[in-house]
């Protein structure tokens, strides 16, 4: 059984920063809830996919992480009730920047509350609420996503016995924020952008494609890109008249990837979501990183990092996993060394698969 579906929240919805009223927010179930109710999965996704995490009968498009989520798959939907949330703030379902604000009448555009990722955490606890389930088997996110998991464990810490943390961290680091505060300076100095109130079926186009290869530098790894790559001339002719063209097959990928975002993602909703990750610190939840981590009451953790991942390093689920120690029975730290940087756990399924099997 597969569903995709949509809670309509009654009434005021408190935010870390505000509230909204009557907010939306959109999820995917698939499997079945057993009669106990203690199978079910809660999956966060990163910064930018819906909540169609897999294929089904219902909805035969591949999923976002459509290797990792299914029957006899390492998630295994033969075996548990898969419940993925699109964030709050995104513009896949979920209320966000360009859904209309019911108190105005106007799109929220750039009045949309601060976003925290503790939101989109509580947004997950009400989708549950909805769907009568009360304890968790897991909690799972990568990125965002991991981050999100986390801040629900921390936030409800009563509703899940498992962790499954993917390239992720308590908080972002200096360098990670201003990579990210550059991609959202890019977007907003695109004229189009027009202070957020845009036409949608134009927007910032050159900021979004910009900020999109500026990302796409920061999840993959200059080895993989040497090894995929090299110094392999691109098969188009160069475009244009002028000297600065697309020469090189790495300009042609990043090109190609800038111009597949353009249209699929609202400019408003990435910048709160990409400021959502910077703002989140799980040391908020107590004055320190251990204080925060102590609320946890999981029985038991994996988390996984990967040894090129330069947005997330692999220092940061170290610490992350040592925080956590004191206060989980059963918790592992798995290094991985895959060569394709943050985005590893969407395409190097030979050692994400047997890694997340091992924990379900």
């Amino acid at each position: 059984m597969s569903a995709l579906a949509k809670l309509i929240v009654d009434g005021r919805f408190e935010m870390k920063r505000g509230s909204l009223t009557n907010p939306t927010i959109a999820f995917e179930t698939l499997g079945e809830l057993n009669p106990a109710g203690d199978n079910a999965v809660l999956i966060f996704t990163g910064l930018s996919p819906s909540a169609h995490i897999a294929s089904s009968a219902s909805d035969p498009s591949t999923g976002w992480w459509e290797d990792m989520v299914g029957p006899d798959k390492p998630i295994d939907t033969n075996r548990y009730f898969i419940v993925c949330i699109n964030s709050l703030g995104s513009c896949f379902g979920s209320t966000g920047p360009a859904s209309i604000n019911p108190d105005t009448g106007n799109h929220y555009r750039v009045e949309f509350p601060v976003l925290c990722v503790e939101d989109i955490a509580d947004g997950g606890a009400l989708v549950l609420d909805h769907l009568g389930i009360g304890v968790l088997n897991s909690v799972v996110g990568a990125s965002m996503g991991g981050m999100t998991a986390l801040a629900f464990s921390l936030m409800h810490p009563e509703r899940s016995r498992g962790l499954l943390s993917i390239s992720s961290a308590g908080r972002s680091l200096p360098f990670s924020i201003a990579l990210r505060s550059l991609q959202r300076e890019i977007i907003r100095k695109d004229p189009a952008w027009e202070n957020g109130q845009y036409d949608f079926a134009e927007g910032p186009i050159t900021g979004m494609r910009l900020a999109r290869k500026l990302g796409m530098i920061t999840y993959r790894s200059a080895a993989e890109w040497a090894d995929r790559f090299g110094r392999e001339r691109a098969t188009q002719e160069p475009q244009g008249q002028h000297p600065f063209g697309i020469d090189f097959e790495i300009e042609s990928y990043l090109e190609a990837h800038a111009n597949k975002f353009i249209g699929t993602f609202d400019a408003n909703c990435y910048l709160f979501l990409s400021r959502a990750m910077d703002l989140f610190d799980a040391a908020d939840h107590g004055g320190s990183l251990d204080k925060g981590l102590s609320r946890v009451q999981i029985e038991r953790a994996l988390i996984i990092g990967v040894e090129s991942d330069f947005l997330f390093p692999l220092r940061q689920q170290e610490e992350l996993a040592v925080a956590l120690g004191p206060y989980v029975k059963d918790l592992e730290y798995k290094p991985l060394a895959s060569i394709q940087g943050h985005d590893s756990f969407l395409v190097d399924m030979d050692r994400f698969r047997p890694a997340v099997a091992d924990f379900f």
